[in-house]
């Protein structure tokens, strides 16, 4: 199987998977949910979707038992709608990136107050020896 063959199914499969969420599950549960990724193992056997889920960490266990309660109905309509020979087995993980973004603007929040403090600390300091120590010595005798 060509590496871009399986680019290919993996962007379809993410575009049937995010359509199929958005209009046909219908689980309460489900938040609002984006499809982030999808990867195929080299056989195309096996598809990992990733998605994100806006919200608190009880949407996003909701969220996950959806999906799993959907999964077969899901699979059973990527099969029809790809037209391959094999369907691929799928499994839902949620993906870290939303709070690794989060957490690093967070620092970026730290560093730049940091900064600011350093900056207003050096304001008001003074030289620690002369204000110029490269001064013509010769010339004060």
């Amino acid at each position: 199987m060509g590496e871009a063959r399986a680019k290919k199914i993996a962007d379809r499969i993410r575009e049937i998977v995010a359509s199929l969420i958005e209009f046909r599950v219908k689980d309460p549960r489900l938040g609002f949910v984006t499809v982030t990724e999808v990867r195929l193992t080299g056989d195309l056997r096996e598809a990992t979707i990733f998605y994100t889920v806006l919200g608190s960490e009880l949407e996003r266990i909701a969220t996950k038992a959806a999906l799993e309660s959907a999964k077969g109905m899901i699979r059973s309509e990527v099969g029809k709608q790809l037209g391959i020979k094999f369907t691929p087995t799928i499994e839902f993980v949620l993906d870290a990136l939303p709070e690794g973004v989060a957490r690093m603007e967070e620092l970026l929040q730290q560093a730049r107050a940091a900064d600011q403090q350093v900056h207003q600390i050096a304001e008001k300091a003074s030289w620690a020896g002369d204000a110029d120590p490269y001064r013509d010595l010769n010339k004060s005798k």
